[in-house]
């Protein structure tokens, strides 16, 4: 019998549950259950009255040191009363748990449980919400660093083109529209806009919302330094992505930026900065798609590039006629 190499493996819920109950000092009454496997892996533990996110990062996918500075990140914006989902440490007071999984050391982490629910379609008074909401997690980490990737050219377009190569021949057009960003991006343009920390991934799949409007921030994997107008310009994309009515989409839009300058003032050079670091973070995703390939081969193909481009050439043409500005206010 030949014995082969595991590259990926899915843990099971039972003995991560006793696990996390010794760990923690958790209640034998808790149940730990698989919700969702994809670039790391996320489960829930519960029992009647309480509940928890434990995440399993993926082999080789963030280094011990690279997620204890997301985890000293999220107690500094906790201790600073925004509202986001904070590691819970153990019984010793340790934060990353180190899992001996069939491919190698895996580390997982208990977070708290972000109540609410994920609203893909959101009302003006909650995009003004979130958009306050990121501008205080903005203001706190402005002109701050972390030991982490910073996204710039090199991470946002070109490391992420060299991944793509991997699968897709360069002679396609997608491909070659994809360089063309590359050869129009400067990293100069970002010069005059606010630096600091960013979440690279704040959009509604990563938050959660009450009843009470309350709004909670998760998923803070893909936390970096960088221009602070790259979040904005992501969460104003996937917006247009999911509003097809263009109007409210605008109207939409038009409420997280106001709910964004009230707190962290743009600058018009900023918001002309917006189309550009949009199509610069899906070109990065596009990246990490391919880097990613044991998880994302289910969907990574030339007809789904076709696609994923062709939203992104849709940014562009609407935005070349409507110019982002901000409603009712003085910049």
């Amino acid at each position: 019998m030949t014995t082969v190499p595991v590259i990926a493996s899915t843990l099971s819920a039972t003995a991560l549950g006793e696990f996390t109950i010794e760990q923690y000092g958790l209640s034998k009454n808790f149940n730990c259950k698989l919700f969702r496997t994809g670039m790391n892996h996320t489960y829930f533990l519960s029992d009647n009255e309480n509940k928890y996110v434990l995440r399993v990062y993926s082999h080789k996918w963030r280094s011990k040191s690279e997620i204890n500075e997301e985890l000293t990140l999220l107690n500094v914006l906790n201790e600073n009363h925004l509202s986001v989902s904070i590691p819970i440490p153990n019984k010793n007071g340790t934060l990353i748990q180190e899992i001996k999984a069939p491919e190698g050391m895996r580390y997982a982490v208990l977070f708290s449980f972000a109540k609410g629910d994920k609203i893909r379609f959101m009302n003006e008074e909650t995009c003004y919400a979130i958009g306050s909401l990121m501008a205080n997690i903005h203001k706190t980490t402005l002109n701050t660093t972390i030991d982490r990737i910073t996204y710039n050219k090199k991470s946002l377009i070109e490391l992420p083109y060299h991944y793509l190569k991997q699968y897709f021949s360069e002679r396609l057009p997608e491909m070659e529209y994809i360089k063309n960003i590359g050869a129009s991006f400067r990293n100069k343009d970002f010069e005059n806009s606010k630096k600091g920390i960013v979440h690279l991934d704040i959009w509604y799949d990563n938050m959660a919302i009450t009843k009470t409007k309350e709004i909670t921030i998760f998923d803070f994997d893909f936390c970096g330094n960088g221009s602070q107008i790259l979040d904005i310009a992501y969460f104003c994309n996937q917006l247009f992505n999911i509003e097809s009515d263009k109007k409210m989409y605008e109207i939409k839009m038009q409420h997280f930026l106001e709910g964004y300058h009230k707190i962290n003032p743009l600058s018009n050079n900023e918001l002309t900065l917006i189309p550009k670091a949009g199509l610069a973070i899906f070109v990065f995703y596009l990246g990490v798609q391919s880097q990613r390939f044991d998880w994302s081969n289910i969907f990574l193909s030339e007809n789904y590039l076709k696609m994923y481009t062709n939203r992104m050439k849709s940014w562009t043409a609407y935005n070349d006629s409507n110019k982002i500005v901000l409603n009712n206010s003085q910049i």
